[in-house]
């Protein structure tokens, strides 16, 4: 094994073509383990590499020559210089967050210019002076300490937060005097999720891990301001590693709202009184919905009722009162129901009106209801983009985040009474926005069902039939990809690239039903979705398969990882970002549990087969050409663990008949986890890592392979 080489030293040996940087990229020791799995034989040729860097220095001194070959690669490419001036005005544009009014305060995150990580600031609610409160930059010069999470008190004097370093997430909890600044000495570790503050602002309820090496570990605590942490409270631990406990307050604090999850497509919920427990030590716990298909998400509370969020009968989405003193489903009254055209996303309320967001076609409406949920009006938003709520029933006014991928994220400041709304933030973007096209189109699957994709590109970019092209997707966890800003494609469509946004199954985009039609056994649907696309794209002439690039992370880069696999010949090049990629041991590892609703296991037998049948590395086949791939992960992600990058690029490095200008790469960032909390810098490398690789790849960088 090459190990101990510099990635300058090898850059020196990028001549013409810069894969040729060592022949070829450094060989990996083999070291096979085979086991039986419901009578079908398994072999792993690189077990091994299971191991964390701190566990292995076999293992740390691989991922050093690895992470040499990818940076001799992808340094020597000529499109870097320029791309990396070009990447970094863009990624310093700056960026608000969504405001909230707590009291008679606002409290929202800035990041300007070349700060690392975002600061949080208050001002008056009627003001326009703000000043800092946290600023993470100042507590690391590497810009590796981020901010995971702030909450202030209901009277806005008192704030919760937790930070984390290098991606970690996790977080530890703090507390701070908003008008002085000054810092209690709280702190409790463990990473910590925030519950909710009491009205007096003398307690709250926060779950962490009880074993911080144990992810399921997981408990609900009620922790006194001042008092040991040591001694809190449990409200609820963790029984199941497959269901997560917490807990929140109601606006009154007179209520607990206590759930379990089962996965991202169910729920249980109780409700508690915290008079009882204060006094008994006892959790008492009412059910609401237990046992029950569907999701139940308290929304916003009254005083003797709150209104939940729920797919039962109603898989794209309901809204429920529920009587605090009489919660039996018997008594539920309906306050908003399911529309058959959009999804339910959610709901927040001012002193006179509730906000209900909507997503229509995987763009966002904002409808407005009074307190009895009877429709009112409809928030007029700035164009077919996603537009985030938050309100507060101490006021009249809401804030709302709106996006769409020609317009930054733009912060309005709407009024229920007037129905009127003012920009209150919106980025300087150097760039001319008004060049970009944006177009939806519709194109079926392998079983017809139509599948909807985002087409963007600059408004002179016509079909050649060879059009540069990045399709992204991800189709899992409920999750939608609606549209939404990102400054780091404008040098791609600068250049006659097409960035491609598909909608597949797996997500939330049309509700419950979309969500569970990619899930488990029917996961395939997800793929043949991604290669539905692929083929519209060619189809109709904007590109070929040696010019369409994939991409994705997590789940989109198992995504990315089967596509691959099981369809090389659409694809030029793709970018499996911190991906799962062994999925018959992906829930061994971290807190993969949690996943297991979503996929299933190889522990079970009926979810065998179809795990087995997609995964990417049990379907990597020797001499095989496949589409060049750069691989990443984090050394320190707490979500993916790091095996999944490794073994599938050692495997296809060893096997894959790919030569010098189709490289498999893997980087390995020990700066990083999941993606969350990198320094500006790192962003940028990685942006012209991933940039300048796929313009390789795809004719748009000089010493191009086509």
């Amino acid at each position: 094994m090459r190990t101990h080489l510099t990635a300058v030293s090898l850059a020196s040996l990028a001549f013409l073509c810069p894969s040729f940087a060592w022949g070829g990229p450094p060989p990996t020791r083999t070291d096979p383990v085979t086991e039986t799995m419901h009578g079908d034989s398994v072999v792993d040729p690189y077990r091994w590499l299971e191991s964390l860097e701190s566990e292995s220095s076999e293992v740390r001194e691989w991922t050093d020559a690895q992470n040499a070959f990818t940076r001799a690669t992808l340094e020597a490419l000529p499109c870097r210089d320029a791309l990396t001036a070009e990447l970094t005005p863009l990624m310093e544009i700056g960026a608000v967050g969504l405001p909230r009014r707590h009291g008679h305060s606002v409290f929202y995150t800035e990041r300007t210019g070349r700060q690392n990580q975002a600061v949080l600031k208050v001002r008056a609610i009627d003001g326009t002076e703000s000043r800092v409160l946290i600023d993470p930059n100042t507590l690391d010069a590497r810009g590796l300490t981020s901010l995971d999470w702030w909450n202030p008190s209901k009277d806005g004097t008192l704030l919760a937060f937790g930070t984390s370093q290098s991606g970690s997430e996790m977080s530890e909890l703090h507390l701070l005097v908003v008008a002085t600044g000054a810092m209690l000495t709280d702190t409790i570790s463990g990473k910590v999720d925030f519950g909710g503050w009491t009205p007096a602002n003398d307690a709250f309820v926060y779950s962490a891990l009880r074993d911080v090496k144990d992810p399921y570990s997981r408990e609900s605590r009620w922790h006194v301001v001042g008092s040991d942490p040591a001694k809190d409270l449990i409200l609820v631990k963790q029984d199941d590693p497959k269901r997560i406990p917490y807990v929140g307050l109601s606006e009154d604090g007179r209520w607990f709202f206590v759930g379990l999850t089962d996965g991202w497509q169910r729920n249980d919920l109780w409700i508690a009184s915290t008079s009882a427990f204060l006094s008994s030590g006892t959790l008492t716990r009412i059910p609401i919905a237990v046992g029950l298909d569907g999701q139940f998400e308290p929304q916003v509370d009254f005083e003797e009722r709150f209104v939940m969020r729920t797919t039962l009968d109603a898989p794209k989405g309901k809204l429920l009162a529920v009587d605090f003193h009489h919660p039996e489903s018997a008594h539920w009254k309906t306050v908003v129901a399911e529309r058959a055209d959009a999804v339910l996303t959610g709901s927040s309320r001012t002193t006179n009106a509730m906000l209900v967001t909507w997503e229509k076609d995987v763009h966002s409406e904002v409808s407005i209801h009074n307190q009895d949920g009877a429709a009112t009006g409809a928030m007029t938003l700035p164009g077919l983009g996603s537009a985030t709520v938050s309100a507060n029933h101490q006021g009249f006014d809401a804030f709302v985040s709106y996006t769409s991928y020609n317009c930054p994220r733009t912060i309005l400041h709407f009024n229920t009474p007037s129905g009127a709304s003012t920009t209150w933030a919106q980025p300087a973007v150097p760039a001319d926005l008004s060049s970009i096209s944006v177009t939806q189109h519709f194109t079926p699957s392998k079983d017809g069902t139509k599948i909807p994709y985002f087409i963007i590109c600059n408004k002179d970019v016509k079909p050649t039939g060879a059009n540069p092209c990045l399709l992204y997707g991800y189709g899992g966890f409920n999750v939608s990809l609606t549209p939404y800003f990102q400054s780091t494609i404008i040098p791609w469509l600068s250049r006659g690239g097409v960035y491609v946004v598909a909608n597949l199954r797996g997500g939330a985009e049309y509700g419950e039903a979309w969500h569970q039609a990619g899930m488990q056994a029917k996961k395939q649907n997800v793929f043949d979705d991604l290669y539905a696309v692929a083929n519209a794209l060619t189809s109709q002439g904007w590109t070929n398969a040696a010019h369409l690039a994939i991409e994705g992370g997590s789940n989109g880069g198992l995504l990315t990882g089967v596509a691959v696999t099981q369809r090389p010949e659409l694809f030029s090049c793709a970018i499996s970002a911190v991906p799962l990629l062994d999925m018959l041991r992906f829930h061994k590892f971290l807190i993969a549990q949690y996943w297991v609703p979503e996929y299933g296991s190889s522990d079970d037998a009926a979810a065998y087969p179809w795990l087995k049948a997609y995964s990417p590395y049990q379907n990597v086949k020797s001499g095989r050409k496949y589409p060049a791939v750069l691989f990443t992960a984090g050394e320190n992600d707490s979500r993916v663990h790091p095996l999944h990058a490794r073994k599938m690029a050692a495997l296809l490095q060893s096997v894959a008949a790919n030569g010098p200008e189709d490289p498999i790469l893997l980087w390995v960032d020990r700066d990083a986890g999941h993606g969350q909390g990198k320094p500006l810098a790192l962003r940028v490398r990685d942006e012209v890592d991933q940039w300048s690789f796929v313009m390789w790849q795809t004719g748009l960088c000089e010493s191009a392979k086509r």
